[in-house]
């Protein structure tokens, strides 16, 4: 019998708890597939120790040069590995859980990867509203630690990451960059990136999406934007954001 896999994300101070975009996109990723899984709940602060003893490996470098590690993380006890990253997360689950939905149809990882950059690319103008609005909805230890982290990176409070005397362009700026998207899935031949069929595509685009909507800053002009597509596209994914 295959044991659940543990599944690391950060809590927050909302219903449900979940609301990062990386622990989302492999949330999706593991409903897609079916894959039992339990979720564990770490608080900023405390990601780097819980990452060393369970020997998650580092997905980046700080400043410093010393080792940078982030959440998602699963440690599968059915095989022993540790996987961070959530795009690496979601070609293990395929890889070792064949079973189920693929997440990536073959020949698609390169153009899933492109994706991933251009649903990124969509939301630019409204990241640093969207990094601002997260400081809000988390626990005070690590509210603490996200507000000094990021102001330190960006060298700004994060009252200042989005001011509403730049909110209307930047919310303009992110309505027509979407349009591009959008404009790609009107050619898309049913509900999903890849037409009928579930992929890790829309883990992506799902992921991307409910941060926006559950942090509530401004979801409700979102999901009008483009004849109401994100909200449409967003409830299509609802059985698979089952929070476990």
């Amino acid at each position: 019998m295959t044991s659940p896999i543990i599944f690391y994300d950060i809590p927050s101070s909302l219903p449900g708890n979940a609301w990062s975009v990386n622990p989302w996109k492999t949330r999706f990723a593991l409903n897609i597939k079916g894959v039992p899984y339990k979720t564990e709940w770490v608080e900023y602060p405390d990601i780097e120790a819980l990452a060393k003893k369970i020997g998650a490996p580092p997905t980046g470098t700080k400043r410093d040069g010393t080792p940078f590690y982030t959440i998602p993380i699963i440690n599968d006890p059915n095989t022993g590995k540790v996987i961070a990253d959530s795009f690496l997360i979601a070609e293990y689950l395929d890889a070792t859980y064949p079973n189920g939905n693929t997440l990536f149809p073959p020949g698609t990882k390169p153009l899933f990867a492109s994706w991933e950059a251009s649903v990124r690319g969509g939301l630019a103008g409204i990241r640093m509203l969207q990094l601002a609005l997260s400081c809000y909805v988390l626990n005070p230890v690590s509210e603490k630690y996200y507000r000094e982290t990021k102001e330190a990176l960006f060298g700004m409070k994060i009252e200042e990451f989005s001011p509403e005397s730049k909110r209307e362009a930047d919310l303009a700026k992110a309505k027509g960059d979407l349009a591009a998207m959008d404009g790609w899935l009107t050619k898309s031949d049913g509900e999903y990136v890849m037409g009928d069929t579930v992929s890790y595509a829309d883990g992506i685009l799902a992921g991307w999406l409910i941060w926006v909507k559950i942090t509530n800053g401004i979801w409700k002009d979102v999901a009008t934007w483009h004849n109401g597509r994100w909200q449409t596209y967003l409830a299509t994914m609802e059985s698979y954001a089952t929070i476990n």
